[in-house]
């Protein structure tokens, strides 16, 4: 009899929690730009950030988590399909204006949880496109686009917040458009005869950085890319943008207590343009950037207390993590640079946003389910965003169609805590390739600049190979490749089979 029991529990232990009658609520929090060394709890000094701090005690902080791209647009693809963006054309920073990159035809991460019976909703930050074409009427219903791939509920921004059009979209309409005053977007030439940056500098109340685009049509003071016409009642004040996401996601979680729901919550701090709400102004001593990252803790402290409030907190795992490491001056002066004050974005690491470099795509990544993951972990496993597909498919008994999300694996076992075995292969994606395993780290040649100076940023790309061990010199200063040729060319074979699966 004890035999038959132990088997029994071995049995119902590997069971899915699906399969058990449990549907956890999951709450995915994506930041935007925000760095390795941008939390207290990562270890910075010149900036506090509480509520995150107390999310990484409850549950699980990752050193080694990574997405996938040092760039928004494709870590987000490879989010939703569980593939890698640079096998897919066409994956690269969008234009505002662009059409829908998610396929309609293939399982993503939310129809995953759509099947598996989750209410399903995204607010904030989308910039994967929409619709079928460049061309399209945005004073008309808009799709395909979220709800196409998965999200019962959208309350989304287009692109980003330095893009036109500086507009919500709720499901498939634009909010608060006046017919009278239809919208225009045009990202090759002017649309209509509102001043712009370039001709109006004195207009703008953040002035542009030279060099990166950031002067074309001004909205709310501030200079956007591209050019925009029409809807003046429905273009967004930025000091409010995050305070309005937040409604959106508290009323989603309100609305679907009742039933298990998968929400996306896509913040656009610490992104440019950094225009945090009053409240934050001047509080961190960083400037801009420092008081959006205060802005960005207290708005997952608030869902934090309404999970709470509401008694859901035990049956809701919170994922937090960031589409690509820090950069400080992306296209305004905001003194972001200025008064850095000692503080360190990238932590321990060299490069940051666009860069091959180990900042460009390890980033903050913590998991929290009070219900099943035992708190105060710290684990050295390497995961990567792009596993989250198999994982929840894993834990909801939801198979995923043969094709489908290619380079997901399931590591929900680690996701919970219970296995330190991550990813053995880990692929990273900026300007070029790199590939990493067992701590050994090798990238690909480029012809791209060493350093970015418009961003201040070193990109990692050099004309010879590079091969660094990361357990003994993580941030990447002694390049080994001619020390270790026969590392470089097993890195590089495994790096090019794995570039060639179909």
């Amino acid at each position: 009899m004890k035999k038959i029991l132990v088997i029994l529990l071995s049995l119902m232990a590997n069971l899915s929690f699906a399969q058990r009658g449990e549907k956890p609520n999951v709450i995915y929090i994506y930041a935007d730009d925000l760095g390795y060394g941008d939390l207290s709890c990562y270890g910075a000094t010149r900036i506090k950030t509480p509520n995150l701090d107390k999310l990484a005690a409850s549950g699980i902080r990752f050193t080694d988590g990574h997405c996938t791209s040092a760039t928004c647009t494709p870590s987000r693809y490879a989010l939703m399909t569980g593939e890698y963006p640079w096998r897919k054309k066409g994956t690269g920073i969008l234009p505002g204006d662009a059409a829908l990159i998610i396929p309609t035809d293939k399982t993503t991460l939310p129809n995953l949880f759509k099947k598996a019976g989750y209410q399903t909703g995204i607010v904030g930050k989308w910039h994967l496109g929409l619709g079928d074409a460049v061309a399209k009427d945005w004073n008309n219903e808009i799709k395909p686009g979220p709800n196409e791939v998965g999200f019962g509920y959208s309350f989304i921004f287009p692109a980003t917040a330095d893009r036109v059009p500086t507009v919500f979209l709720e499901n498939h309409n634009v909010v608060a458009l006046d017919p009278k005053d239809p919208i225009s977007v045009n990202y090759v030439e002017k649309v209509g005869d509102e001043p712009t940056g370039k001709e109006h500098p004195e207009l703008l109340k953040l002035q542009s950085s030279p060099g990166q685009g950031h002067n074309n049509t001004i909205v709310n003071g501030i200079g956007r890319i591209g050019y925009m016409s029409g809807g003046k009642l429905a273009r967004w004040v930025d000091e409010e943008v995050s305070s309005t996401f937040l409604i959106k996601a508290k009323d989603f979680i309100q609305k679907n207590q009742k039933d298990p729901f998968f929400l996306y919550f896509a913040l656009t701090e610490p992104h440019v343009p950094r225009m945090p709400a009053t409240m934050f102004r001047g509080k961190s001593g960083l400037g801009l950037r420092g008081d959006a990252i205060l802005q960005l803790d207290w708005t997952v402290g608030e869902i934090i207390k309404q999970l709470k409030e509401a008694g859901l907190d035990k049956n809701t795992m919170i994922i937090f993590s960031s589409d690509n490491g820090p950069v400080l001056d992306d296209g305004y002066e905001d003194e972001a640079v200025t008064k850095l004050n000692g503080h360190t974005p990238t932590g321990a690491f060299r490069g940051g946003k666009y860069s091959i470099l180990e900042a460009g795509t390890r980033v903050p990544f913590i998991v929290s389910w009070p219900g099943k993951i035992k708190p105060q972990q710290v684990s050295a496993a390497t995961v990567s965003q792009i596993d989250l597909l198999a994982s929840f498919s894993a834990l909801l008994g939801q198979p995923i169609p043969a094709g489908d999300a290619p380079d997901s694996e399931n590591t929900i076992d680690v996701f919970l805590g219970q296995s330190k075995k991550g990813r053995s292969v880990l692929i990273e994606h900026a300007n070029t390739l790199s590939i990493v395993k067992d701590g050994w780290k090798y990238i690909e040649p480029g012809d791209g600049p060493a350093y970015n100076k418009l961003v201040g940023i070193e990109m990692g790309s050099l004309k010879e190979a590079q091969l660094y061990n990361l357990k003994t010199d993580e941030a990447e200063k002694n390049n080994l490749a001619a020390k270790y040729p026969d590392k470089v060319k097993m890195l590089k074979g495994l790096l090019t089979t794995i570039k060639d699966k179909p």
